[in-house]
């Protein structure tokens, strides 16, 4: 099934599907510039595909009400906060839960479900520390992708700590926070010590043509 497929099947909002295609196109962008992929144990099809994926449930977490401080849209604001209620009832109230229960009932295999769980605030340090560039690239491209589009790392986290600056339970501690922006600085630095390019060569212009194609791609 082709992703747009998967996105009309399971009614992901448009801005939704945006960033998981932008998510993906940077995360293939990085994999075509590192020039042994395989010496770091890379399977592009699986990175591109949990990239694709690892937001499926994020309808969960939207204040509907507040749409415009979170995808900066105008939207039909009832339509959409029926299929969060459906989701909810469906999923439970979870957004990485339900991200990876979509992800199981479209059967993917077990390492994409463990990339999809790499993804997030527990995570970084983590991934960070370890060796799987798997992880550290879907945790990264994550990262580059505000709801506005490509962005540098600094630039996402300026994003997250206005957008999470009154959610304290999810964004946790200042500590917590800190921990989280330096182990992602460091595997910025791991990831492009293996690449060609720069990070500030992966721009909204340079993966548009990337994330056009991967509209078309096999989940």
């Amino acid at each position: 099934m082709k992703i747009l497929q998967v996105y009309k099947k399971y009614q992901i909002m448009p801005q939704l599907a945006e960033h998981q295609l932008r998510v993906a196109a940077v995360a293939d962008v990085i994999i075509d510039n590192i020039p042994n992929p395989s010496s770091l144990t890379l399977n592009r099809y699986d990175i591109v595909a949990v990239c694709l994926l690892h937001d499926m449930g994020n309808i969960l977490k939207f204040d509907l009400s507040n749409s415009h401080l979170v995808i900066n849209k105008d939207i039909d604001v009832n339509f959409w906060q029926k299929v969060k209620d459906q989701y909810g009832k469906k999923y439970g109230a979870d957004e990485h839960a339900a991200s990876l229960k979509i992800a199981r009932e479209l059967g993917v295999n077990p390492r994409k479900l463990e990339l999809i769980d790499a993804i997030g605030f527990e995570t970084a340090v983590e991934n960070s520390a370890g060796h799987d560039f798997g992880k550290k690239i879907c945790a990264y491209c994550d990262s580059r992708v505000s709801p506005c589009g490509v962005v540098s790392l600094e630039g996402r986290f300026d994003d997250l700590r206005a957008r999470y600056a009154h959610r304290h339970q999810e964004w946790g501690s200042e500590q917590k926070r800190l921990a989280f922006e330096n182990a992602l600085r460091h595997i910025e630095q791991q990831i492009f010590a293996c690449c060609a390019i720069k990070p500030e060569q992966i721009t909204e212009m340079t993966i548009t043509e990337t994330r056009e194609r991967l509209k078309e791609f096999d989940i």
